[in-house]
């Protein structure tokens, strides 16, 4: 079994617990506009890796990425491997090694038996889910990536049920994502669920530009500014993220 991997961080801080090995798995069916690895979409073959491979070159840095840190994957969006990280992720469980899949959900079919019980099997081996909430609004979703939320908000309910750790991550657009309406029903979504330890506003930026001009690709949000602090604050405020805080201290 080989994966298409696109890229490898040894020393990832900000996508899970602790230090990580971040994994960057190729292929993506979203288009989201403010997406800062347009490299990762294609699923065209870029670096195989087999999981042996894989397992080798993570446990190299196991010194340091145990026991507060971990694995993550990510992409583009990993589980359109799904397969692959299931084999990884059990290897790395059985190494006392901490799993997080970062991804948007979007492979999830509520109504496919076959499609649920891979997602539940790879329940087994994934300690925490970071899951991204692109938008709330179903309408407003498919404008900013293409598709419906329909499946990932399926997805999120299928991780409560199951009692799954999630950090729910949102990226704070200007006028297209901080809608305090919009950011309203996002937290009273979010409410619903069991298992969410964490709530990430994620501040859009324009650092990916580059990439698009190299690729050829016109970027999309051209002209669109980053947030100020005091709409990161105030996004921050309607979701509950500093009631949380404080229900954690208690």
């Amino acid at each position: 079994m080989l994966a298409n991997i696109h890229s490898l961080e040894s020393f990832g801080t900000v996508d899970g617990p602790g230090i990580r090995f971040v994994i960057f798995f190729k292929g993506c069916p979203l288009r989201c506009q403010y997406c800062h690895n347009p490299d990762t979409w294609s699923q065209e073959l870029h670096h195989p890796y087999t999981v042996e491979d894989l397992l080798e070159e993570i446990l190299k840095y196991r010194s340091y990425i145990t026991p507060d840190g971990g694995v993550t994957a990510t992409g583009g969006e990993p589980l359109l491997q799904m397969e692959f990280i299931y084999e990884l992720f059990k290897r790395l469980k059985a190494e006392g090694i901490h799993t997080a899949c970062d991804t948007s959900g979007i492979t999830f079919q509520s109504k496919n038996r076959s499609n649920v019980n891979r997602h539940k099997k790879l329940l087994e081996v994934t300690d925490l889910f970071l899951l991204d909430i692109k938008h709330i609004d179903n309408a407003k979703h498919k404008q900013l990536t293409g598709v419906e939320n329909t499946n990932i908000l399926e997805f999120a309910r299928f991780l409560s049920r199951h009692h799954k750790k999630m950090w729910i991550r949102h990226v704070l657009i200007p006028n297209i994502t901080g809608n305090d309406e919009d950011l309203l029903r996002l937290k009273n979504f979010i409410e619903e669920l069991e298992g969410v330890e964490k709530i990430e506003v994620l501040p859009y930026h324009t650092m990916g530009i580059l990439k698009y001009q190299r690729l050829g690709i016109p970027y999309p949000l051209q002209g669109v500014q980053p947030p100020s602090k005091e709409e990161v604050s105030k996004a921050k405020q309607l979701l509950g993220i500093e009631e949380r805080k404080e229900e954690i201290q208690l």
